[in-house]
């Protein structure tokens, strides 16, 4: 099966301002991408540049996926690992950008196995996904009031950004808990933005809470500390910028530093290398969270199908496209039911983008 041609598109996303330890997004500034084949068979595929995180802006994005469409043009789309060793070979990092094409891949070959894309990965069943819903940081009172909004909607788990100082992040919790009660499973993330004596102080203050992880309480440059930290917590380590590919986590895992680990295909540079990553994890009986940036319900379809598919991965953290995406543009694709999300019943990731929204963007085709 030969690619004929390759869309690609400025996938801009207006949203309300969202905020970690790391910086401000006002808009998901996306990728999507349609890859046609000579069997009339199309993949969709999707990425979210976090700069702040991946080094990566849509703009380096959108320059990179030409130059891989360019790579692709007439090259077998079922031979997903030939392919992406070619942009491997072509340009080292860009995971982000790789990312959408390696879905695309994917979605072809579900197709043509005429599988939905999570049975074609080899799950056999179907379980629950219940996401958290993230509260950006904000002053205490304001992710308080915020985080009891989102309780009285449903929400059953909250995850909370954290990150920017220590103390004032412990009295966060302590007024978040104030406000939704001490039943509320919470999840925090500082986002790589304590140093060592602050994640130590946060987490032993914290532990007193219903704290079910803290993904990357430090930068990934202090990963040595993470299993002394593992081990005076009370609360289970989370890895998440620590871990981009699999060699990430057999570092991490081998050093005994985390309790779990948190893939994004935005890290990994998609789905092939995040099947490596939890077989290292599960190898290593460290359960997984399927994560992402801001995608919309295109890639967070992927995500859902790469959940089910997997037993280790046990968290989900599913919310990317309700974290104030002020437009769907999304056809097809997952949907949520009181925080459940749900897969479409069909082959292969089953969303795509609406032509009237794709009309209005920047757009080449390779």
């Amino acid at each position: 099966m030969k690619i004929t041609q390759i869309e690609i598109y400025k996938y801009s996303i207006p949203m309300v301002p969202f905020t970690i330890a790391t910086g401000t997004m006002h808009y998901a500034q996306n990728i999507f991408i349609r890859v046609h084949t000579d069997e009339e068979i199309t993949g969709v595929g999707e990425c979210s540049a976090f700069p702040m995180i991946t080094g990566e802006t849509q703009a380096t994005c959108f320059k990179m996926a030409k130059d891989f469409a360019s790579l692709w043009k007439n090259k077998n789309a079922l031979a997903i690992e030939e392919r992406m060793n070619e942009l491997h070979a072509f340009a080292a990092y860009n995971n982000t950008a790789k990312s959408a094409f390696d879905m695309a891949l994917y979605d072809i070959a579900a197709q043509h196995a005429r599988l939905p894309l999570y049975q074609f990965l080899g799950g056999d069943k179907i379980k629950k996904l219940e996401t958290d819903l993230t509260v950006g940081i904000n002053p205490p009172q304001q992710m308080a009031e915020q985080a009891k909004e989102f309780v009285e909607r449903g929400v059953r788990i909250l995850k909370i950004k954290l990150g920017k100082n220590a103390k004032e992040d412990v009295q966060r919790i302590e007024m978040i808990t104030k406000a939704v009660g001490k039943k509320i499973k919470l999840r925090i993330d500082a986002n790589q933005g304590w140093g060592c004596e602050d994640a130590v102080y946060a987490l032993t203050e914290l532990g007193k809470y219903n704290i079910e992880f803290c993904e990357q309480p430090l930068h990934k440059n202090d990963d040595d500390f993470l299993p002394q930290l593992k081990k005076i917590s009370p609360i289970k380590i989370m890895a998440d910028e620590s871990v981009f590919n699999f060699y990430d986590a057999i570092r991490l895992t081998g050093l005994n530093a985390c309790d779990y680990i948190n893939i994004k295909f935005a890290k990994s540079g998609g789905i092939l290398e995040a099947k490596k990553i939890n077989t290292v994890c599960e190898d290593s009986d460290i359960p997984c969270m399927m994560g992402g940036m801001l995608e919309s319900r295109v890639a967070l379809t992927a995500f859902a199908h790469f959940a089910m598919a997997f037993d280790n991965v046990k968290f989900y953290d599913m919310d990317t496209c309700m974290l104030g995406h002020k437009i769907d543009p999304v056809t097809g694709g997952v949907t949520y039911n009181n925080f459940f999300v749900e897969l479409p019943n069909c082959i292969g990731i089953g969303a795509d983008v609406d032509e009237n929204f794709l009309t209005q963007l920047e757009k080449v085709i390779i």
